[in-house]
């Protein structure tokens, strides 16, 4: 699609190719036109699911990728990379949401394919699944807040406000919202559970199990159970999803991984740091 410019003097829209505006009379600067190709089906593949996870996208001559800093693990010699902020997609406020609330760094990576068709494999930092979500103007996604890795130009990221629930994905009082259209790539702690809801259909998942849900579902954040069940139970905060649309579930808890690691970590930690206590002591004149 080919845009008309328009004339700095009046406001009227003149043809591309005009040195003065047929309204007023006014000199137009001599721009190149500004040109939207048409975006192609995005071509990509998941390898090694689900555990160990690796996207693999094929990008044509002068398209480009982006991804969260860091999840490049190779690309074609042609692919050049840019780095910027992701004020391009959210300003300043929304680069400040997305990233220091949001739980995502503040710089992003562009991959252009030069001078030929090129591939970028990209990973995440989690042992788990990758999971691709298609974005349009009538369906987004909610996104956990560390679960972004690539999406495609057109897919904006935000931020939505979950009041004093602590965070609908137990991380956070910021989560992840995907505006715009296109192609957004997720991942999980472990493989990655699709639960496709009817409409009025509800189902309750622990927050941290919580991967993703599409903006057509309704949701609420609340205890498990009353007040003891929360503390006692394990479980602690739960989302209440209501259909119709998409539920994605992570198999692991992270928060569980940790403490399991902790139980055998934590001894040697606290043993070591006695022994560094004691030998300040011992080494005192």
């Amino acid at each position: 699609m080919t845009y008309l410019k328009t004339c700095p003097s009046c406001g009227a829209q003149v043809g591309d190719n005009a040195k003065f505006c047929p309204k007023c009379g006014a000199r137009i600067l001599q721009e190149p036109a500004i040109i939207e190709k048409e975006q192609q089906p995005l071509e990509y593949k998941i390898k090694y699911q689900p555990s160990y996870s690796l996207l693999e996208v094929q990008l044509p001559q002068g398209s480009y990728i982006t991804a969260e800093a860091g999840a490049m693990t190779y690309m074609s010699s042609n692919i050049e990379v840019k780095t910027r902020t992701r004020m391009k997609e959210t300003g300043l406020w929304g680069t400040i949401k997305v990233s220091l609330l949001g739980g995502e760094t503040l710089f992003i990576n562009d991959y252009i394919a030069k001078g030929g068709d090129g591939k970028v494999g990209l990973v995440s930092a989690p042992l788990g699944d990758i999971a691709h979500l298609e974005v349009s103007q009538e369906k987004g996604y909610i996104i956990q807040s560390s679960a972004y890795i690539a999406s495609t130009p057109k897919v904006k990221l935000d931020t939505e406000w979950q009041g004093f629930t602590k965070g609908l994905f137990g991380q956070n009082l910021f989560m992840i919202k995907t505006l715009g259209e296109g192609d957004v790539f997720i991942t999980a702690f472990g493989a990655i559970d699709k639960h496709e809801l009817e409409p009025g259909e509800k189902l309750v998942v622990d927050n941290f199990h919580l991967a993703a849900l599409s903006t057509t579902c309704q949701y609420e954040v609340r205890m498990f159970g009353g007040l003891k069940s929360t503390i006692l139970g394990g479980e602690g905060l739960i989302t209440e999803v209501t259909g119709p649309g998409e539920v994605y579930i992570q198999t692991k808890n992270p928060q569980e991984f940790v403490n399991w690691l902790w139980r055998y970590i934590g001894p040697r930690v606290h043993a070591s740091s006695r022994r560094a206590s004691r030998g300040g002591l011992f080494g005192r004149r």
